[in-house]
């Protein structure tokens, strides 16, 4: 049996690869192993590892690779240091890591360098801030890529990737978030113990090319929420440098009735909370690829998604909390163009099709640029 080895750092990236994860536990051709790092094993966004081992996967790690507020360059050097130890104990076939986070980057460095096949996911994609310098970085160092769309994989065969090894088989969270096994809403509330009959979600997360302004940022934002006057659940932001005025700013709000807030939701509950919210609002790229699928309105707060947005699918507005306030009060007015531009929920079976592929377990570990 192949041995595919997952890395997760985030519950975010939990969520979206889940439904492969559980594809190669199954299977009888490969064997799963998957590390657990980052996000996950910190109390302060909720200690989600927990919801990993809940899963039964035969072989989980689990890694702490930061202490809170660690510098992102720190907390880099660390990963590195343990995949690198990991990769030499499991020996694995392949090494799948997705998206643009710091545990991305780390994993494919280690992996390219441990001579193993690297595999990202959701390569190709414009990011904003310095995610989109670790996304291209993280494609470099990688020999396989699994793309949510064309747009994707032409970017990826203009920064000299080879078109043989590029495989569009959509966002994998599609598959769940078209699933019918997702919770009501009324369970998702009396999960999270909500009482709201009507919200909308917030997920503000630094800009860390920005975090001189971040703390006056934060307060206009919540500032202009608080004054709208409505129901919000609030999730807390992802660990980049600049969290924690965030998480202060958040703390002030607890006291608040018409705020709930959580360090973490689980994804299948996520998805039913935005699928029945009235709106999505803040910086979060849950407001460009799930709310356009659900048909959920989006006003998008500052430049952390700049490059990723299509006129007219979101309403975009800047840091000022009285431009943020108006554009609350005029979404009824806004008809947003949907558009689903990241797959149609089949990317498990398309998965299957490149893994039992012979041809890619003949890539060349030995990268080269393509004209």
């Amino acid at each position: 049996m192949k041995k595919l080895l997952f890395i997760t750092g985030t519950r975010a990236d939990f969520g979206k690869i889940k439904p492969l994860l559980n594809y190669v536990e199954k299977s009888s051709k490969f064997e799963l192993y998957l590390i657990v790092t980052g996000m996950h094993m910190m109390e302060i966004y909720g200690g989600t590892f927990r919801e990993i081992l809940n899963h039964n996967y035969k072989n989980i790690y689990l890694a702490s690779n930061q202490f809170k507020n660690e510098p992102m360059s720190s907390v880099t050097a660390n990963t590195i240091n343990l995949f690198s130890r990991f990769f030499d104990e499991i020996n694995p076939d392949m090494i799948f890591i997705h998206g643009d986070r710091l545990e991305a980057l780390s994993g494919a460095i280690a992996g390219a360098f441990s001579n193993t096949l690297v595999c990202h996911i959701e390569g190709g994609e414009i990011s904003g801030t310095i995610d989109e310098s670790i996304r291209h970085a993280v494609s470099k160092f990688s020999h396989l890529h699994l793309v949510a769309n064309k747009e994707a994989k032409n970017r990826l065969i203009k920064m000299g990737e080879d078109k043989k090894t590029i495989f569009i088989i959509g966002s994998p969270d599609l598959d769940v978030m078209a699933s019918d096994d997702l919770p009501n809403l009324s369970e998702a509330l009396n999960h999270y113990e909500i009482n709201f009959k009507d919200y909308a979600l917030s997920l503000f997360h630094p800009v860390t090319t920005e975090t001189k302004n971040l703390e006056i940022y934060t307060k206009n934002y919540f500032d202009a929420l608080k004054k709208s006057d409505l129901n919000y659940i609030i999730i807390y932001p992802n660990n980049d440098s600049g969290s924690k005025f965030i998480i202060d700013e958040i703390s002030n709000l607890k006291e608040l009735s018409n705020f709930k807030i959580f360090p973490s939701i689980r994804f299948e509950y996520f998805l039913t909370l935005l699928k029945n919210a009235k709106f999505i609002i803040g910086n979060s790229s849950a407001g460009i690829r799930e709310a356009p699928f659900y048909k959920v309105k989006t006003i998008n707060v500052g430049t952390r998604q700049n490059g990723r947005i299509k006129d007219g699918v979101v309403l975009n507005v800047s840091y000022k909390s009285d431009e943020i306030l108006k554009a609350i009060k005029s979404l009824d007015k806004f008809n947003p163009k949907f558009t689903n531009e990241f797959g149609s929920g089949n990317s498990v079976s398309e998965f299957d099709k490149f893994i039992n592929n012979d041809e890619i377990w003949q890539t060349n570990i030995q990268k080269r640029f393509y004209e």
